[in-house]
């Protein structure tokens, strides 16, 4: 029973050190200390270093799951068998999970650090497949012939800059935010109904 135990609350602090790990990415960047990372989940450094021995170790458990979805998204996206629809998909799901996790969102688009060489062969290897889906788009003639690879990092940049009163209300002004960038892809656009707008930080009341 006790072994039991043990295991459920080195579960728990597990967790926890992911949880508060990501906030923390998201609040103030990839050098944030693994101390203040311990004092925010309640622990000390050694319970957080038992579970991730270095900060490269608590980074690729803090992120692995979102990049293995972007690389899964963006795979499918070529399968499809329309290449715009494959394209739009990809750029909707993308900013979704950007959009749901922000520390994830920071490191994919800025300089990480050198400990850190696993991300930036997983981000290089999505950026190569989107760059693949972007060719098959522009063949048929629906994506612009002036649209590159950064501009889909540049929706990115600008969908982590969203501040909402929450998380459902940022949620929602990211998918407001897409369907005007998938818009402006377009070649030829065509107007739709926009998702409805949220309640921004800025916004009047």
């Amino acid at each position: 029973m006790c072994s039991e135990v043990r295991r459920s609350d080195a579960r728990d602090n597990r967790e926890r050190i992911l949880t508060v790990a990501r906030a923390a990415f998201a609040g103030e960047g990839l050098d944030v200390p693994i101390r203040k990372i311990a004092r925010w989940a309640g622990l000390g450094p050694a319970t957080v270093y038992r579970h991730f021995p270095s900060k490269k170790d608590l980074l690729a458990a803090a992120f692995a799951e979102s990049m293995a979805t972007c690389s899964t998204i963006v795979e499918e996206g070529l399968a499809a068998a329309d290449p715009w629809d494959g394209f739009c998909r990809v750029v909707e799901r993308l900013m979704e999970v950007h959009a749901l996790d922000r520390g994830f969102s920071r490191a994919f688009t800025s300089r990480v650090p050198k400990t850190t060489t696993w991300f930036a062969e997983g981000r290089d290897r999505t950026l190569r497949l989107t760059l693949e889906l972007v060719r098959r788009a522009k063949d048929p003639g629906d994506l612009r012939d002036d649209f590159v690879l950064e501009d889909i990092v540049l929706a990115l940049m600008a969908n982590s800059g969203i501040r909402a009163e929450s998380p459902a209300a940022g949620a929602a002004a990211s998918r407001r935010l897409t369907a005007f960038m998938i818009s402006s892809f377009r070649t030829e656009p065509e107007p739709a109904p926009l998702p409805p707008p949220a309640r921004l930080l800025l916004a009047p009341r």
